[in-house]
């Protein structure tokens, strides 16, 4: 059987990128796709009026477009995305970052040859062989080799990025929901990956294209390592208390949002 997939394209402030990251979808990748959803994290520029406008040009794209109720920052808009795929009975979820720095066809091989089945999770590696960058600061590359290198020791696994905009879940694995209380900041793909060790997980790292052009980075690179290093000591002391703690800034009781367009509806 197929499987069903869904795609969660995170969106803030994208404007000038999302037409670009939906002009990804061609035919051989929506061969793979049951669904889209672009998830608008209350973008201030005219990110969801770009998207709408060119889903309904292209009627083609099973696509929606979900308005957060508040600002659930990145990590947030992840939580909106696994209880939507778990609640609607998808077998996967893809994650791609509608700032266009990542490209969904680095992950078509695993799709072609369903190698992504035998794992939990696969995720897209900017700092692995076979993985190009552009526009990317040595600084911050030499910073991302530290940082894996300490994960690497800290997991006892070879940790090849710490969390890119390209990743794939295994709904099953995220039934249980042990994600809500983690942080809704940028730091929470690292306690996913904290996670996927602590939970004896199955997950795979593959290489990616990755650029930095005309995107914001929302990552203040010295208050970011200091975190990271207060996340792998806590993580270290006590595996078990550190992850179930809830971690987050603002307890949410829902993760709620609204459907602003349906282009499935739409061309029934």
């Amino acid at each position: 059987m197929k499987n069903k997939i869904l795609l969660f394209i995170p969106m803030y402030n994208c404007e000038k990128q999302i037409v670009r990251v939906l002009k990804q979808l061609d035919k051989e990748v929506l061969d793979f796709i049951s669904q889209i959803i672009i998830v608008n994290n209350r973008s201030t520029d005219n990110s969801q009026q770009a998207a709408i406008d060119y889903l309904k040009n292209n009627p083609n794209l099973p696509a929606k477009v979900l308005l957060n109720n508040e600002n659930y920052n990145l990590g947030g808009s992840h939580k909106v995305a696994f209880q939507y795929a778990i609640k609607n009975n998808f077998d996967y979820v893809i994650v791609l970052h509608g700032d266009d720095q990542g490209q969904i066809q680095d992950l078509l091989p695993l799709l072609k040859n369903k190698d992504y089945q035998k794992y939990d999770c696969c995720l897209g590696a900017r700092f692995m062989k076979g993985s190009k960058l552009k526009g990317y600061s040595k600084l911050r590359i030499f910073g991302n080799y530290v940082f894996n290198f300490l994960f690497t020791i800290v997991l006892g696994k070879s940790i090849k990025d710490l969390g890119s905009g390209l990743n794939m879940y295994k709904v099953d694995s995220l039934k249980n929901e042990y994600f809500i209380h983690y942080p809704d900041t940028l730091y929470f793909n690292d306690f996913m990956l904290l996670a996927l060790n602590y939970y004896r997980q199955k997950f795979l790292f593959f290489p990616i294209f990755w650029r930095e052009e005309d995107q914001v980075s929302n990552n203040k690179l010295i208050s970011f390592s200091f975190s990271l290093i207060k996340m792998l000591l806590g993580y270290s002391f006590n595996k078990r208390k550190y992850l179930e703690k809830d971690r987050r800034i603002k307890n949410i009781l829902n993760y709620d949002y609204q459907i602003m367009f349906d282009n499935i509806k739409e061309n029934i």
